[in-house]
């Protein structure tokens, strides 16, 4: 992993300008109001994933310390909760999405840009890839 590029990476998407309509390409996404980029990707088997998941793990907590020194220390944001109340109300994008794919994010209102930016690791659908997933959105967590 390099931490630098992916914190450049995460800088960019908030300012880069959102698409009209959503779009995607290589696993990223972007739509009115929010982008989602994939940071890494992990293939493998059932045991190899649990471990690529407990790496992507120390991955996202390495890039939380880092962006948690710049925008403050927050508690995770927990995306299951999110899921659940899914079936309850219209939870919008990318947050809908993202509860369906991960547990929890690192969360941040990223200071003077508008925008939140949130790191999660994407391992829920057993059947897609694990991946280390980069959020910036203006569409505020419900």
């Amino acid at each position: 992993m390099n931490i630098a590029r992916h914190i450049a990476l995460i800088d960019e998407l908030c300012f880069r300008p959102f698409a009209a309509g959503h779009t995607s390409s290589n696993g990223d996404e972007s739509g009115p109001g929010y982008h989602v980029v994939v940071l890494e990707r992990g293939h493998g088997d059932c045991g190899a994933r649990a471990e690529t998941v407990e790496q992507y793990e120390k991955y996202r907590d390495a890039l939380e310390e880092r962006l948690a020194d710049r925008w403050s220390e927050t508690a995770p944001y927990n995306l299951q909760t999110v899921s659940l109340r899914t079936g309850q109300e219209e939870i919008p994008e990318p947050w809908a999405s993202l509860s369906a794919r991960a547990r929890v994010a690192c969360l941040w209102e990223a200071e003077g840009t508008g925008r939140w930016v949130a790191v999660c690791v994407a391992d829920l659908d057993e059947a897609d890839d694990v991946k280390l997933l980069g959020v910036a959105t203006e569409i505020a967590p419900p």
